[in-house]
C-alpha cells in the first residue's frame, strides 16, 4: 500500500516545478508553463476572499498581453540562468464611481452669444434654445422652446405664452419674451433657412410668411405700469400628466398654470387709452425631475409605500431620497435667456404653494415679484355638494394633459396634499382638515 506522505511529497515536487521561477535541473526543452500562468494566478486570485465576480469587469491581467511576447522569449532561453519575473500590479480600466455616475455631455460651441450661463457653487451653468415651435393648445397658441445645458443630458423645455410674438412691431405694450441664444447667431455660414427651422423667426411662420430674427444687441427695459409676466416652474410628472393619476395635482396644475397665463391682463387707465387688457403673456419652465427628483423607478416604488400606510415624504425617505430632490438652477438659467427674473430684464409673478421654492430662486438671484397661489380646483369649494357642482361646470372643459379642465379629487389626493401642507410647509388652506378628522 502507498504511504500517503509520498502523494503529498510527489504533489508538492509538481507544485514547486509548476510555479518554480527556475527550472533546478538540465532544461532540454522550453518551459511548457509559462501558459498555465493566468490560469493559476486567476484560480488562486478566485480563491481569495477578497476578490468577487465583480472585478472581472475590469482588467485583471493588465500585463498579460504586452508581457506575451517577453514570456515566449523567456520560454525558449535556458532556465539555468537566474530570471527575474517582473511583478504586474492591480490596474483598473474602469473609472471611479462618482466619474462614471457624470452624464456624457456633448461641448457646445464656445460662442459668448448663444449660451446664458449662471454662475453656482461649482461650475456655471449654461443653457442653449436648440429649437422654438408654435404649438395650439385649448387655452391658445404657446411656443415650445427646448433646451440643452452642461448640467446634465436632459431636454428641458420652456412653454411661452406671448402673443407678442406675432407680431415684430415695436410699438406693443410690452417685449416679446424671446430667448437670446436661440435668436444668436450660431456660425458665420448659417443662412436665413436655418435660422427659420430652428424657430428663429418672427411674426407667424407660413408659406407667405418668413421673417427670421435677429440677435438682439440690448436688454428690452421692464415697464412698472404693465403686470410682470405669470411665469409657473414645473417639474414633470408622467403619472399626473400622461396616464392621468388622481394620486397629485401635477397634471391639473399644468393645465391651470397655462390657463391662467392666458387670461386678459387688466391694464391702469394710463397705459393704453384704446384699451383696457392686453393678452396674456408668461412661462411655464417644464424641467425634466419626476417624482420631485427621484425619477419614475423609484416613484412607483414609492406608491407602493404609501399604499402600506406611508405619506409621500415617508416612502422617500424609506427609500434612501430627500423628501424633494428638485433643483431650479437650470429654471433660472432658461428664465434669464428668456429675458425673465433678471435684474435688467422683467421681474416674475410666480405661480407656486411651495415657499421653499420662492426662497431657493430669490437665493438664485431671480426678481420675484409676487407669488400666487395654486389652489387646487376641487378644494375651491367646501362642500362635497359644492364638489359635485363645480366638477360639472370643469368637467367637460378641454386642457393640456390627460385631466384637461377637469378637476381632481379623491382619498389619494387628499392625503397627497395634507401631506405638502402639514409636513413640507405649502402655503394653502387646509379645507378638508375637520372632513379627515371627523373620518
Amino acid at each position: 500500500m502507498t504511504n500517503p506522505d509520498e502523494y503529498h511529497k510527489s504533489d508538492t515536487a509538481l507544485l514547486d516545478v509548476l510555479t518554480s521561477p527556475r527550472w533546478q535541473g538540465v532544461q532540454k526543452f522550453s518551459r511548457r508553463d509559462a501558459a498555465l500562468d493566468p490560469l493559476l494566478l486567476a484560480v488562486a486570485a478566485s480563491a481569495g476572499t477578497r476578490t468577487t465576480r465583480n472585478h472581472y469587469h475590469h482588467d485583471f491581467f493588465p500585463g498579460a498581453q504586452a508581457d506575451a511576447v517577453a514570456r515566449g522569449k523567456r520560454a525558449t532561453e535556458d532556465t539555468n540562468k537566474p530570471q527575474e519575473r517582473k511583478r504586474m500590479s492591480y490596474v483598473s480600466k474602469q473609472g471611479p464611481r462618482r466619474l462614471r455616475l457624470q452624464p456624457a455631455i456633448s461641448p457646445q460651441p464656445a460662442i459668448a452669444s448663444q449660451v446664458i450661463s449662471l454662475t453656482g457653487s461649482s461650475s456655471p451653468i449654461e443653457v442653449k434654445c436648440m429649437a422654438r415651435t408654435r404649438i395650439p393648445t385649448p387655452h391658445g397658441p404657446v411656443f415650445l422652446h427646448l433646451y440643452h445645458n452642461n448640467r446634465d443630458n436632459k431636454e428641458h423645455l420652456a412653454i411661452v405664452v406671448d402673443p407678442a410674438q406675432y407680431s415684430d412691431d415695436s410699438s406693443v405694450l410690452a417685449p416679446p419674451i424671446r430667448s437670446r441664444s436661440l435668436d444668436a447667431v450660431w456660425s458665420d455660414d448659417e443662412t436665413d433657412m436655418d435660422r427659420i427651422i430652428r424657430g428663429a423667426y418672427v411674426g407667424k411662420l407660413s408659406a407667405t410668411s418668413q421673417h427670421p430674427s435677429r440677435p438682439s444687441l440690448h436688454q428690452p427695459s421692464p415697464t412698472t405700469s404693465i403686470p410682470s409676466p405669470l411665469v409657473r416652474i414645473h417639474s414633470e410628472c408622467f403619472t399626473g400628466e400622461t396616464v392621468g393619476s388622481m394620486r397629485c395635482d401635477c397634471g391639473e396644475q399644468l393645465d391651470e398654470a397655462i390657463h391662467l397665463i392666458s387670461q386678459p391682463i387688466s391694464l391702469p387707465n394710463n397705459v393704453s387709452p384704446n384699451s383696457r387688457t392686453m393678452p396674456g403673456r408668461g412661462a411655464v419652465i417644464y424641467l425634466k425631475q419626476e417624482g420631485r427628483g427621484i425619477g419614475l423607478l423609484s416613484k412607483i416604488r414609492a406608491y407602493n409605500l404609501q399604499d402600506l400606510g406611508h405619506d409621500t415624504v415617508t416612502a422617500n425617505l424609506m427609500l434612501g431620497h430627500q423628501a424633494d430632490e428638485r433643483g431650479y438652477e437650470i429654471a433660472i438659467a432658461i428664465l434669464r435667456d428668456l429675458g425673465l427674473g433678471s435684474e435688467l430684464g422683467e421681474g416674475v409673478r410666480l405661480l407656486t404653494n411651495n415657499p421653499d421654492k420662492v426662497q431657493a430662486l430669490e437665493k438664485e438671484g431671480l426678481r420675484v415679484v409676487e407669488r400666487v397661489p395654486m389652489v387646487p380646483r376641487s378644494w375651491r369649494h367646501r362642500s362635497h355638494s359644492q364638489v359635485d357642482a363645480g366638477e360639472a361646470q370643469l368637467g367637460k372643459a378641454a386642457g393640456v394633459t390627460m385631466i384637461g379642465g377637469e378637476a381632481v379629487r379623491g382619498e389619494d389626493l387628499d392625503k397627497y396634499l395634507r401631506t405638502k401642507i402639514l409636513r413640507m410647509g405649502h402655503m394653502l388652506p387646509l379645507y378638508l382638515a375637520g372632513e379627515q378628522a371627523a373620518s
